[in-house]
């Protein structure tokens, strides 16, 4: 990010000025490890990425707040004196999001120009919606003084997307982007929203991301059927104990109260969270004795269980994951996101990322006719101010 180049781009679309620019920085994450876990109060286990969304404001002295994004041609506006409203699918529904859930608190703002500037790749699943988010709600508590903390930050982005956009996410998206750590992995109860910063330094190693560029159609009405499911799980457990969600059993209690569950779809999509869960304990453990093969293969589990019983990985998925198995060096491989698409997470030797990212591109095509994208990750941090 070059904040001349954004800053000349601003001038172009909302007119020049010397009032000043304030600029920050929210990143993306990626979910190393406890997956369609965190709407069912369990564990998760991301990090920040170095790439996210870049955001420069200025106050342009009018009730008048305009957006604009350095990746996308559609701007909008809203007006200050007036209800906020959605605007139909348009991605300035996730600032005007935060900025209505600002103004539920009875915390206001100016008007504004914002400039949205974002490296996260497009549909990857990779989370750009909570970093536009963040950025949006850490500027404004900046600077306008408001006081939140980062978790509140996070709630609140969360809420905004909830109600305003009409996602139903779960907590864990935003959290990464708002409280992420270079060098470190968040351990998060989901439920009770308590959390720790886990050392993730990879001696030798690296994160590889890797795309699969498949339109991600199904994932909005497969992750609705998902939750609705869990729902149905916990309602027929519950005759035989008292739970909230299904992360509030251990695998041991889930297979005595199984026969519980009389549909054999709902009983997989159960068993995958719950030992989900157990895995990302054991995963966080492994991590912390430096124990990188253990966390490696629990990463390979989590992708069976999420193909096998969550049922939302899909060919080009799968493929991924084969083909990482197959290079010399690949510790590790798994879905990443909502499924249907979007991107797997590898761990991978360093003097080995090279054929890994030639030799999986090259059987992903052969078996899919789709090319991947790769990206070789750092751990990032947080949503933070910038030098402008």
């Amino acid at each position: 990010m070059n904040p001349a180049e954004l800053k000349m781009t601003m001038n172009r679309l909302f007119g020049a000025s010397d009032d000043p620019v304030s600029v920050y920085f929210s990143p993306g994450r990626v979910n190393l490890i406890g997956e369609h876990t965190d709407y069912n109060g369990g564990y998760v286990f991301p990090c920040a990425l170095t790439f996210g969304t870049y955001l420069l404001v200025r106050i342009n002295g009018s009730r008048i707040v305009r957006f604009a994004t350095t990746n996308f041609d559609h701007r909008g506006e809203v007006n200050l004196n007036e209800p906020f409203e959605r605007e139909g699918k348009s991605w300035i529904n996730y600032p005007v999001g935060v900025l209505n859930e600002f103004r539920k608190l009875a915390l206001e703002v100016e008007g504004m120009d914002l400039l949205y500037s974002g490296d996260i790749p497009n549909g990857a699943g990779l989370s750009s919606s909570a970093s536009i988010e963040m950025a949006t709600a850490f500027a404004m508590n900046d600077l306008y003084r408001f006081g939140m903390d980062r978790m509140s930050l996070a709630r609140l982005s969360q809420r905004a997307e909830n109600l305003f956009v009409g996602v139903n996410c779960g907590i864990m998206d935003q959290f990464a982007s708002g409280l992420g750590l270079k060098d470190h992995a968040l351990f998060l109860n989901c439920d009770t929203l308590e959390y720790e910063r886990v050392p993730f330094r990879l001696e030798g190693m690296k994160i590889v991301i890797a795309n699969t560029n498949k339109r991600r159609g199904l994932a909005d009405s497969k992750y609705n059927e998902r939750r609705a499911q869990c729902e149905a799980a916990v309602e027929a457990l519950r005759r035989g104990k008292s739970i909230r969600n299904l992360s509030d059993l251990t695998m041991e209690e889930f297979e005595k109260h199984a026969q519980l569950i009389p549909d054999e779809v709902v009983l997989k999509r159960a068993r995958h969270v719950i030992s989900e869960n157990s895995r990302t304990l054991a995963a966080v453990d492994a991590l912390n004795k430096s124990d990188i093969a253990t966390f490696g293969e629990l990463m390979y589990q989590s992708h069976h269980s999420l193909r096998d019983d969550y049922e939302v990985t899909g060919r080009e998925l799968d493929t991924l994951v084969e083909e990482a198995a197959k290079i010399d060096g690949t510790v590790g491989s798994r879905m990443t996101g909502a499924g249907f698409g979007g991107c797997t997470v590898s761990i991978v030797a360093e003097n080995a990322v090279e054929d890994f990212i030639r030799d999986v591109g090259a059987g992903y095509a052969e078996k899919t006719a789709l090319q991947a994208d790769f990206y070789v990750a750092e751990i990032g941090d947080g949503s933070k101010r910038m030098e402008p």
